[in-house]
């Protein structure tokens, strides 16, 4: 379980690592709407409410629970100036013999590649590692999502194959690249095929 007295805040060179809160719904809506085309290919379907102050409520109220019952880190990534750039989440957190969890990210389109996902992943994985004494973290993106395999693999991750129609994203059954990070992992370099 994650609950404490101060909620969880993690800070890398530029950004903080924080549960979103209500007044994130106005910052939230807006950089997700002007990054919709940017999104779309890499994600489930949209809700027709993904956009709604009920929708980032209901959001809102189940990062906090994720995180209090310690199933979950959903966790905003936010400049140090205050500007939402995206978001980042620990999910699907097993304790007992499997001692892992699973990363999904998404950046606005305007924050791409600039280094941002890295310092966020790196930061989470840590935090993982060191506090939540998890061993393993596993990640899936697409195989043609070249970015994001990149900062998989520039972040300690790596590859382990291919799942047939892992996530429906965008309407469809696709096949994922699966990639994980081990605590302690003597494998060396894996190169994806």
């Amino acid at each position: 379980m994650f609950s404490r007295r101060r909620p969880l805040r993690l800070e890398t060179e530029r950004l903080v690592l924080r549960l979103p809160m209500h007044s994130d719904c106005n910052a939230w809506v807006t950089l997700r709407d002007e990054s919709r085309d940017f999104l779309i290919p890499w994600e489930p379907t949209w809700a027709p409410d993904h956009l709604t102050r009920k929708s980032f409520t209901n959001r809102v109220y189940w990062a906090q629970r994720a995180s209090r019952g310690g199933t979950a880190l959903p966790l905003f990534m936010v400049r140090r100036d205050g500007v939402l750039v995206g978001a980042i989440t620990l999910d699907n957190i097993r304790h007992g013999p499997a001692q892992t969890g699973t990363l999904g990210y998404w950046i606005g389109q305007p924050f791409a590649r600039n280094g941002y996902m890295h310092e966020a992943i790196g930061a989470l994985v840590h935090y993982a590692f060191t506090t939540l004494d998890l061993s393993r973290i596993e990640a899936a993106c697409l195989p043609e999502n070249t970015p994001s395999r990149g900062v998989l693999e520039k972040t300690g991750f790596k590859y382990e194959g291919v799942a047939q129609s892992y996530l429906q994203i965008n309407g469809r059954w696709r096949n994922h690249v699966l990639y994980a990070n081990l605590r302690h992992d003597r494998r060396g370099r894996t190169w994806a095929g």
